[in-house]
């Protein structure tokens, strides 16, 4: 939840005597509310909105509908195998349960290391005795299709890959159906209707085969950056049922899988992606999103004293913040861009800009300026 601050209220009394006369000022306090929508940027599917369709009972194919709309449900064949950046580290990288790496036999009830020498990757004990150089990568895997990775467990296997000039890159390498396990309760509470989470199994599928980055080694990011992953110990027996029920399921456009975007809440209406990212999607566009209330985001408020709005606003605003005029908004309707009138003079801003340096929690805002005299 938002951190709210009181407002406070100074009244500075002069009293100057002059020519026998008591003149009395007040010195007017001036504060800010900021009134905010959401959670997240807004685009494609807002959980807590699929969550309360499901709870009015609509099914998963209803809300993908809704949220991704000109889509259709296809499946995806084969074994497809995602690569998730778990970490970027300067250390060396600890793991076990692993019966081989790098064509050495290991034992899996003992700890290795993953140590980089240079351009190339040192399979080592745990002790730091080198076991054998190699190459450009390392990759472990265990014979139960598990591995332990920094003390927590993963399905599939470790990769570790040379990253800048001295740090290593730390990817679990699996299958899109255990990826997608790992997934779903950290995306929506597995206490959640099956509808939502199977809806959430789909569309976590979708992202991870269509909204891949190219990174060194690795296609899919741990956190918000794609979708949050935490691994085996994250699952639970509701959201791998919905992951198993939907099996192969992913959400199409055209014969090809769709980049199912998605957030925590909407505020009420999600957003178009062409007013958040810049380039146009046909099935990502703003749509109603009436059980958004849900959220506990769905509304939120912050609160400044003139001093603190301005010294938070300083990296965009000309002296001290006078008004805020909004100039350009989306569907929803999230800033695209605000004017902001200060006593050095007028400068502009991008809704971005302003979430990031309020601390909202989206782009979807309005301004009082509240004066006490």
């Amino acid at each position: 939840m938002a951190q709210r601050r009181p407002i406070t209220f100074s009244i500075a009394l002069l009293a100057l005597l002059a020519g026998g006369a008591l003149a009395a000022s007040a010195r007017a306090a001036v504060s800010w509310v900021v009134e905010g929508h959401g959670f997240g940027h807004g685009v494609g599917l807002s959980a807590y909105g699929a969550y309360g369709y499901a709870l009015h009972g609509k099914g998963y194919k209803f809300i993908l509908d809704h949220y991704y709309p000109g889509t259709s449900l296809g499946t995806v064949e084969g074994a497809n195998v995602v690569h998730v950046l778990l970490e970027t580290t300067s250390g060396d990288v600890t793991f076990s349960e692993a019966t081989g790496a790098c064509g050495v036999a290991l034992e899996p009830t003992r700890s290795y290391e993953a140590h980089r020498f240079g351009g190339t990757i040192v399979l080592r004990t745990s002790g730091g005795k080198p076991l054998k150089r190699c190459g450009s990568k390392l990759r472990a895997a265990g014979g139960a299709g598990t591995i332990d990775i920094g003390g927590k467990r993963y399905r599939g296997a470790l990769e570790v890959v040379p990253a800048g000039t001295s740090e290593l890159n730390v990817v679990n390498a699996l299958a899109l159906e255990a990826y997608v396990k790992g997934v779903i309760p950290n995306e929506s509470p597995p206490s959640w209707p099956m509808a939502e989470l199977k809806a959430q199994a789909i569309i976590s599928r979708s992202f991870a085969l269509a909204g891949t980055v190219e990174g060194d080694g690795f296609d899919l990011y741990s956190d918000t950056r794609s979708q949050v992953y935490e691994g085996l110990e994250s699952e639970y027996t509701t959201s791998d049922e919905a992951a198993e029920q939907t099996k192969g399921q992913v959400v199409m456009y055209e014969g090809q899988v769709a980049e199912t975007l998605f957030s925590a809440c909407s505020g009420g209406k999600t957003e178009s992606i062409a007013n958040v990212f810049g380039s146009a999607i046909p099935y990502l566009v703003g749509v109603p999103d009436p059980y958004d209330a849900l959220c506990p985001l769905h509304d939120w408020t912050l609160k400044f004293s003139g001093p603190e709005i301005s010294s938070k606003l300083s990296g965009l605003l000309d002296g001290r913040l006078k008004k805020v005029v909004i100039t350009k908004t989306g569907y929803s309707p999230r800033i695209i861009e605000a004017k902001l009138y200060g006593t050095g003079g007028v400068t502009t801003v991008t809704g971005e800009q302003l979430q990031i340096a309020l601390g909202g929690y989206s782009t979807w805002m309005t301004f009082q300026k509240v004066v006490t005299k």
